[in-house]
């Protein structure tokens, strides 16, 4: 689909310099790399990762500014003094982004990220170029909304660790389990994880997609959403139905690949995204 409408883009170079320390007031870790002044990506993870997920897609991102940060209580970031909400977290982001300076970026999300960068576009519109919506989850249905949220509970008593197995097996495909190194990556993301913070995003991972569903006013900014062919929570269905709530929006589906599949084959991703980015520039 080709985006439609008129957008006007902003760059502003950050005043801020690659050797400044990389932790914003409230705790918030961060890298901003990527040449001054170019346009602006800001990188969401999701559950229980950091923004060393993000690692293999850098290089094909070398011609943008790139500010990739840790969701609060994960990676190198300090918990949440709130409640974790999907409104929580777009609030960190546009808190990081007063702090560096930075006036608007486009927003890339994956899985909760890809919540979170909806919540940002309904509560921070005008901070936002566009929006890229990664393996995101949306209506699921009442009985698999009731059996996520049941999970997501769980996961205070059993802890973070306890689901690991089975999510790797839902995450990645089965040759890669064998022969990759991610798996081993993600459950030590997994481990350092602050124990609460990791059940609060959980719920806001099973709870908040409830807030997204048909959102009035709704998103208005160019989109790209994609998702992975044999993703089963965020499925090629639901990224569809995002796309149909947005005008204009496009969608792309990866082949073969489940939930991470950004880890591995980040190319996969990084061309659509990088097409859709010359596609929105003035």
């Amino acid at each position: 689909m080709t985006i439609s409408g008129k957008w006007a883009t902003t760059w502003i170079i950050p005043p801020v310099s690659e050797s400044m320390e990389k932790v914003a007031p409230d705790g918030t870790a961060y890298d901003l790399t990527g040449p001054d002044g170019a346009p602006v990506l800001a990188l969401i993870h999701g559950l229980g990762l950091c923004r060393h997920v993000w690692d293999g897609l850098l290089p094909d991102f070398a011609q943008y500014r790139v500010l990739n940060y840790d969701l609060y209580g994960h990676g190198d970031s300090a918990p949440t003094r709130d409640t974790a909400s999907l409104a929580v977290y777009s609030d960190q982001l546009a808190g990081l982004m007063d702090h560096l300076g930075i006036a608007t970026a486009t927003v890339i999300g994956f899985s909760v990220g890809g919540m979170i960068n909806r919540r940002f576009a309904l509560d921070h519109g005008e901070r936002l170029d566009a929006l890229v919506i990664l393996n995101s989850p949306h209506d699921r249905g009442d009985a698999a909304q009731a059996h996520v949220e049941a999970r997501a509970l769980a996961a205070r008593d059993q802890g973070a660790m306890a689901t690991m197995g089975a999510a790797l097996k839902r995450w990645f495909t089965p040759g890669y389990l064998t022969t990759g190194t991610g798996a081993d990556q993600v459950r030590d993301w997994r481990a350092r994880a602050d124990p609460e913070s990791y059940a609060q995003a959980a719920w806001v991972l099973a709870h908040g997609v409830r807030e997204l569903i048909r959102p009035d006013p709704p998103v208005a900014a160019p989109a790209l959403v994609m998702t992975c062919a044999n993703d089963s929570g965020s499925t090629p269905a639901m990224a569809h139905a995002i796309a149909a709530e947005i005008a204009g929006a496009e969608t792309v589906i990866i082949p073969q690949l489940q939930h991470l599949g950004l880890m591995e084959a980040p190319r996969a991703f990084t061309a659509p995204i990088l097409d859709f980015l010359q596609g929105t520039r003035p």
